[in-house]
């Protein structure tokens, strides 16, 4: 076989190229193929005719082709910019056909990889990235990102920034969910949002919110389940995510979180440091150390169809209705029951990441931003009659609820317009942390979620 005559074969990459000689180096080293001039605009090289296996397993027996694009979007997680992540990824695949290469081994063309990682001065941090992120997907731990915070905060901004950064495939909007078991089964939700009815206190609010988002989490029970059996990561965003429902660890049914202080982060003053330990503790609910919220909360799921809603969610992910998943199988697990993720004892294989986070912003910047979003003719026609002031007041109410489980490690985190990429990539490090600490600890540990500041 070619792949073994060719085995252990690294590429002297000390001279480098130029962005400059990139397209006439397309014309120059490969006369065979025709003289076509391919504009910028499709960024495609005629290298990318040529195709180059990499061969898998110590006995070399499965294969797949090299795609410049997916590799390129695997260095963009480790935070490599986009356009060097390109640049990176054609160098490659020349290095590889100029050599006649066109059979190579993982391992091969990773030592090359991260040599032309390191001409660029991309060093050992981003190639210790590429490499827990590639255990990461090899081990196919279950992930699930929790993106939590009421209307105007950028939630769904961020949510699918951060998808896009860490090639993340599926994004899943509770908006969808809230409508779709609202308008299709019998489960007890308003057309009018929670925020802009009428209540006699906040507590009486918070009640109310907390049981539509179990209704809510009972009709993503398809996808969750789905995520955890096939250890497919997701991204879960919107108003209707209650924190104690997902900061449970199921074998003990008690909360379990990352505690490192009750601070809210603000991404321009807060370094990341990939060194960072991230510490776990398990927080006791049994004996007076719930949150401060009315216990009934917890366990209220009255009104709910659980037939209607299970078949509902089970829909809902066959036809790819909640991201882009598009196939449906019956899932091996127990059924995910409506306050917690279930993780089944007799699983093998990692425990699932949990991140939940919080976004907020400055109350005069999001107070501004409130009314203008109010004042839409298309939420007007909903409840023309209530007042605006309270409307902005009932959401500070539920923002404050969701930002009160700081003390259990939930992360809450300021956004701002003039600040937005800092915290984007603020963000983007945290996750990746997160990441190589759920996969550090191993199949073994008790964790059901890691989630620091």
């Amino acid at each position: 076989m070619k792949m073994e005559k060719d085995k252990g074969k690294e590429i002297d990459v000390s001279s480098p190229i130029s962005a400059e000689e990139e397209e006439d180096t397309d014309d120059k080293q490969l006369p065979s193929f025709p003289s076509v001039r391919f504009s910028s605009r499709n960024a495609s090289s005629k290298y990318d005719f040529v195709k180059v296996k990499v061969w898998l397993g110590d006995n070399a027996d499965h294969y797949y082709v090299l795609s410049r694009f997916l590799l390129s979007r695997m260095l963009t997680v480790t935070k490599i910019p986009n356009h060097v992540a390109i640049k990176i990824a054609l160098e490659l695949k020349k290095l590889l056909i100029d050599n006649s290469l066109l059979d190579v081994s993982q391992s091969d063309l990773e030592a090359n990889l991260f040599k032309l990682m390191e001409r660029r001065g991309y060093g050992e941090e981003y190639i210790n990235r590429y490499k827990m992120m590639t255990k990461f997907h090899h081990q196919r731990v279950p992930l699930v990102i929790l993106v939590c915070g009421t209307a105007c905060v950028g939630k769904s901004t961020i949510a699918t920034q951060l998808a896009q950064r860490l090639n993340l495939p599926n994004v899943l909007q509770t908006d969808m969910v809230y409508e779709l078991l609202r308008t299709s089964t019998d489960a007890p939700l308003a057309s009018t949002p929670v925020w802009a009815r009428d209540f006699n206190s906040s507590e009486e609010l918070i009640t109310e919110f907390c049981r539509e988002c179990r209704v809510v989490r009972k009709g993503l029970g398809g996808d969750l389940k789905k995520a955890m059996k096939d250890g497919k990561p997701i991204i879960i965003e919107g108003i209707h995510l209650d924190p104690s429902i997902y900061l449970v660890e199921d074998e003990n049914k008690t909360p379990s979180a990352v505690n490192t202080g009750n601070k809210e982060i603000n991404p321009v003053s807060a370094e990341m440091d990939d060194n960072t330990a991230i510490n776990t503790q398990s927080i006791n609910v049994g004996s007076g150390d719930e949150p401060s919220s009315d216990p009934k909360i917890l366990s209220s799921n009255e009104g709910v169809n659980d037939d209607i809603v299970d078949a509902v969610s089970n829909s809902m992910s066959s036809v790819g209705l909640n991201g882009n998943i598009i196939e449906h199988k019956d899932a091996s697990l127990p059924e995910v029951q409506i306050e917690k993720i279930t993780v089944s004892k007799e699983k093998s294989g990692p425990k699932p990441i949990i991140v939940p986070i919080v976004l907020k912003m400055a109350e005069f910047d999001h107070k501004a931003l409130l009314e203008e979003w109010i004042s839409s003719r298309t939420f007007i026609e909903k409840c023309p009659d209530q007042d605006h002031d309270k409307l902005i007041a009932n959401l500070k109410t539920i923002q404050d609820y969701l930002c009160s489980f700081t003390s259990q490690g939930l992360t809450v985190v300021n956004v701002s317009a003039t600040t937005f990429p800092q915290t984007l990539d603020w963000l983007h490090g945290y996750l990746l942390q997160c990441i190589e600490q759920g996969t550090s600890l191993g199949s073994h540990e008790n964790v059901t979620q890691v989630a620091a500041k």
